[in-house]
């Protein structure tokens, strides 16, 4: 196998979103406790894992997070959004020359669903892989999302709102390069999933919920457009065809 590096950003108290009393002075607009408080969760859901190791771009707590796109967060002066581009793309251009990975994957070019970091870390990191680096955004399957969401209301005490699909981003079957099983994954994916509880809660295995609680199923595919890089089979594997 090669080596797989993956850029993500996440928000908390984002327009229309419900902040648990307990937490609520780690929200975007309150005081800069929300990366140090997320540096914990990162580390218990790599564990959750078996990710070894993992990086901060440009050394943790150098950028914080920008918070939906319109919101005052935007103009703070450590915002990621608000960061020089080329001193990112410095920065994760470095990581990736020493790590040399064979596969990247990133958000695609609306970060998934339109959060200013998550786009921020698709243009970074879209410049800063080489050429000769596979490049895959991750997305989810418009046909898989409507059959899980159709499921979700049938699930009996499910503490959240259920959407229609077409509410929540998802990508066309036809654009989707590769899909992968994970479903002998799933406990692990879930027990990290739990471990970032300032973004998202899990009920059961079949349904989490971002803070905004609209209920999203637990899918036992995932699914991505490989951006760029070298050809070969990646239906169903994301190394397919490399050495």
């Amino acid at each position: 196998g090669g080596v797989e590096v993956t850029v993500v950003t996440c928000t908390l108290g984002e327009q229309g979103e419900v902040i648990p009393p307990a937490l609520a002075l780690l929200a975007v607009a309150a005081a800069d406790q929300l990366g140090g408080y997320r540096v914990g969760e990162l580390r218990s859901a790599c564990a959750a894992l078996g990710v070894t190791d993992h990086r901060f771009l440009g050394g943790v707590g150098r950028w914080r997070d920008s918070g939906m796109a319109g919101d005052p967060a935007n103009a703070n002066p450590r915002a990621f959004v608000a960061g020089g581009l080329d001193d990112q793309v410095a920065a994760l251009r470095a990581i990736l020359h020493e790590v040399r990975p064979q596969v990247v994957v990133t958000y695609g070019p609306d970060g998934g669903y339109g959060h200013p970091d998550h786009i921020r870390a698709h243009d970074i990191t879209m410049a800063a892989t080489p050429s000769d680096v596979r490049v895959f955004h991750a997305v989810t399957s418009s046909s898989a999302l409507a059959h899980g969401v159709s499921g979700l209301a049938s699930l009996d005490g499910l503490p959240y709102r259920v959407p229609n699909a077409a509410d929540l981003p998802s990508v066309a079957d036809d654009l989707i390069t590769t899909v992968i099983d994970i479903e002998a994954h799933l406990p692990a994916k879930l027990r990290a999933l739990r471990a970032h509880a300032t973004q998202i809660s899990v009920w059961g295995d079949e349904a989490y919920a971002l803070s905004n609680g609209i209920a999203q199923p637990v899918l036992t595919h995932e699914y991505y457009v490989q951006a760029r890089g070298p050809s070969g089979d990646v239906t169903t594997d994301l190394f397919g065809g490399l050495g």
